[in-house]
């Protein structure tokens, strides 16, 4: 009896040191395995500071690149806006181009007999127009009324000029460097009064023929503006002149 106790008692002791032994080695298996989630969590933890980082980094140089978009964006706006001022400030010029190449040509049309005979010169430069016509078809020597004939030459450039609106119309008195004398130094006592007198009178007909007298300007300039040498009779004779100068507006 006492033999089967003992062996029975060996054998619960046994059973304890074999059940001992299981959980310690789960439990150091579990503590490894912990230690190993641990280094896990901490290396995800780094990672995860690292791509926050990363993309804090990210985001600064996106809205660093963004500012400079929008810059740029806003340059180019003000650039393609200059541009747009660009072409229709040249649209402008060519059809202002245009219309004084026109007038140029009407003008050549109109008064290509007078040209033909030298009473009548027609020049274009640097955006004015310029019709220089002698005196002697306009005025009587030493008058400053327009004749009759005068009348119907005008008339033909009043129907090309009447229909400008943005132009400039100076009327210019010329006059060769031929004092003024006798009686009629009464009624003009120097070429700056003839010139003055036929500029004016030659201005009125425009207006009275429905040019608007906003654009008309009279000037004298008497003998000091010759377009040729006052020593010989042609050239004293192509200074007598009026000029109707077609220029911009001020």
């Amino acid at each position: 009896m006492n033999r089967i106790l003992y062996l029975a008692l060996i054998a619960l002791l046994a059973a304890l040191c074999a059940g001992g032994c299981v959980a310690k080695s789960d439990y150091l298996k579990k503590e490894a395995e912990a230690e190993a989630r641990t280094k896990e969590l901490k290396a995800c933890d780094k990672d995860r500071e690292n791509l926050l980082a990363r993309r804090a980094e990210l985001e600064k140089v996106l809205k660093t690149e963004e500012n400079a978009a929008r810059l740029k964006l806003a340059d180019l706006q003000a650039e393609n806006a200059r541009l747009k001022e660009s072409v229709a400030s040249l649209r402008k010029k060519e059809e202002i181009i245009q219309k004084e190449s026109d007038t140029y040509r009407d003008l050549l049309r109109e008064m290509k007999g007078e040209i033909a005979k030298g009473q009548v010169t027609i020049t274009e430069l640097k955006g004015k127009l310029t019709l220089d016509v002698v005196d002697k078809i306009l005025f009587a020597s030493g008058e400053a009324k327009v004749k009759k004939e005068g009348l119907e030459v005008l008339k033909r450039v009043v129907d090309i000029l009447k229909n400008l609106k943005d132009k400039a119309i100076i009327v210019e008195g010329h006059t060769d460097n031929v004092q003024i004398r006798g009686a009629l130094a009464q009624v003009y006592p120097t070429n700056w009064e003839l010139s003055a007198a036929r500029a004016i009178n030659v201005t009125r007909y425009l207006q009275q023929q429905g040019i608007d007298p906003v654009l008309l300007k009279a000037v004298a300039c008497g003998e000091y503006k010759p377009v040729a040498d006052n020593n010989d009779p042609e050239g004293r004779q192509k200074n007598r002149r009026i000029a109707i100068v077609l220029s911009a507006r001020d």
